[in-house]
């Protein structure tokens, strides 16, 4: 086997030092997800689906809050353009969490690209910016590995707890309360990652948005939330981008 020359020896190093910090930094995410995995997991099961039809839902879709959003709308019969339709729309902020992370990986192959598309969730995107900001690009050192861990880490949990809850779902009883409880541990999860003023413009304008229409039929109302939000986050930041370029 040939050895490591000294710099790539050194990139290797980087690399499994960045992977493990970013399991290290995950850690306190993991009950949340795993809590969360297995409200999703249950309501999969509740709601009609069967085993292997749950079972592929939460390894293919990989989509916790889109799977919620689908469900009722499964159960009720709703025209498959209206289920389609609330899914991408609820998960229209990837289409953001790759346009910040994706400049970082640019000089990648297409397939190692969609792999890490497919990977890039909620939890990448609360750490890995922080890890990496915008003026690290083109600096690729410890960037696989450091996505890598925070990819892993969400992976397992998630699909644990959703497994878990797929098989548990008619042992769980309804006063317990689990689907509170997974809320509960979203808001941990995200409370933190809510520290500057564009993101707390975008999480009051949908909430606010999403309480007015929480009547709306099949829970367009979220997926408006979703929208004005996002639009709400970016026009306060270009608002404060051009502030910035006139002071």
């Amino acid at each position: 086997m040939t050895p490591l020359s000294p710099d790539h020896a050194y990139a290797a190093e980087r690399e499994r030092s960045a992977f493990f910090d970013a399991v290290r930094a995950s850690t306190q995410t993991m009950p949340g997800l795993f809590a969360w995995g297995v409200v999703t997991g249950a309501a999969m099961m509740q709601s009609g689906l069967s085993l292997w039809q749950s079972l592929l839902m939460t390894l293919v879709v990989y989509a916790g809050s889109a799977q919620l959003a689908a469900l009722p709308l499964l159960a009720a019969g709703a025209p498959v353009w209206v289920i389609a339709f609330t899914a991408l729309m609820v998960n229209l902020r990837f289409v953001i969490f790759s346009a910040v992370i994706g400049p970082h990986f640019q000089h990648l192959s297409w397939r190692k690209r969609l792999w890490y598309g497919y990977n890039n969730v909620d939890l990448v995107m609360g750490f890995f910016p922080q890890r990496f900001p915008a003026h690290t690009v083109g600096k690729p050192i410890g960037k696989q590995g450091y996505f890598s861990g925070l990819a892993l880490s969400n992976w397992l949990a998630w699909q644990i707890g959703s497994i878990t809850g797929i098989l548990l779902a008619q042992q769980i009883p309804p006063s317990w309360g689990i689907g509170f409880a997974g809320s509960l541990a979203l808001l941990a999860i995200a409370i933190p990652l809510v520290k500057n003023r564009p993101t707390i413009v975008g999480v009051v304008v949908a909430c606010t948005v999403a309480v007015v229409t929480v009547g709306w039929p099949y829970r367009l109302g979220l997926v408006g939330a979703i929208l004005l939000g996002i639009v709400a986050a970016v026009l306060t930041e270009q608002r404060m981008a051009a502030q910035r370029g006139v002071s």
